[in-house]
């Protein structure tokens, strides 16, 4: 790694680069000093010396302070949950909802913070929350016998999920021109609920189509922001898809693409069952997990993440 003035422009690095540049100096005033004397030019030669080795350790220090701050870049701040219903008409709307309260419990239990940006689009923020819950993309099937069902036949339905990173940057960039912007007032049909003023936000990315509508905040600017952050993060997702089909047949063993069209998990009312696809795993005590006890699943998950990944043996089962 080369020294750059740019160190100096960087407060976490500054007071290095400040020590680097001084180290520079008395080394040229040493050897001016020396002029054409022997022994004093010996005595700055090993002055030298031990100034480039604190030189390389200065340099060491900053290239990995340099890493980390581009590591905490790039860690996502938060994790939007966009939950939607599928087959299954009313009752998949009604088993999104359920999902949407599970990881709601879940965030609760782990002591993260949520918030519902709009409807089934839920953002949790909390340490490791993206890294808990990527894998839950995908689709989720529920066998059940609805409320409404008089004759007991058992209702098959389902509601996908997409888990988007937050970050505080994003390798994506935009043209505004490409982004076409609508308002329109936030709350329910009536009441005290209702927002007068034209606050939320939908935002349409033209190229791709991909739209996303935020009304939790209480100003237009807020949810355009908000609005542009969740934009972001579904043309990074997008992009990772692509990249993720692209190497398909590497991946094939792995728990998953991210891609949410894929089947990952049944939960089975009358069986009082949950299975995960993926892992050909199942779990029992149904109304516990929906009341957010996902954690062995969860864990299981990213095991099977890291054993995929060469980071835990295959043997280790982690318990």
């Amino acid at each position: 790694m080369d020294y750059s003035p740019e160190f100096k422009k960087n407060f976490a690095t500054a007071y290095l680069a400040e020590e680097y540049e001084r180290l520079e100096k008395d080394v040229a005033e040493a050897l001016a000093a020396a002029g054409g004397d022997a022994e004093l030019m010996r005595m700055a030669a090993e002055d030298e010396a031990r100034v480039r080795v604190r030189q390389a350790t200065i340099l060491a220090e900053i290239e990995q302070i340099l890493a980390k701050e581009k590591e905490e870049v790039a860690r996502p701040i938060s994790v939007v949950m966009e939950l939607r219903g599928g087959t299954g008409g009313d009752e998949a709307a009604i088993f999104a909802r359920d999902l949407k309260e599970m990881y709601q419990k879940y965030a609760e239990h782990r002591g993260w913070k949520t918030r519902i940006i709009d409807d089934l689009t839920l953002e949790i923020v909390g340490a490791d929350a993206y890294d808990a819950l990527r894998y839950e993309t995908g689709v989720h099937r529920v066998q059940r016998v609805p409320l409404t069902e008089k004759s007991g036949r058992i209702h098959t339905s389902t509601a996908s999920i997409a888990v988007l990173p937050i970050r505080n940057k994003s390798k994506i960039e935009i043209n505004p021109a490409d982004i076409r912007m609508e308002f329109s007032r936030s709350g329910g049909a009536g009441g005290q609920n209702v927002n007068k003023v034209e606050s939320a936000v939908r935002l349409v990315h033209i190229p791709t189509n991909i739209d996303v509508r935020s009304s939790s905040e209480r100003s237009q600017l807020a949810n355009r922001e908000k609005a542009m952050q969740i934009l972001v993060a579904k043309l990074d997702l997008l992009h990772e898809e692509e990249e993720a089909k692209k190497h398909a047949a590497e991946r094939k063993s792995q728990i998953g693409t991210g891609d949410r069209s894929e089947k990952i998990r049944t939960y089975n009312y009358l069986q009082d069952r949950v299975t995960d696809h993926r892992l050909k795993e199942s779990w029992h005590n149904l109304p516990k997990i929906l009341a957010g006890d996902i954690d062995d699943i969860i864990t299981a998950l990213r095991l099977r993440s890291d054993q995929d990944s060469g980071r835990v043996a295959p043997h280790d089962s982690g318990k």
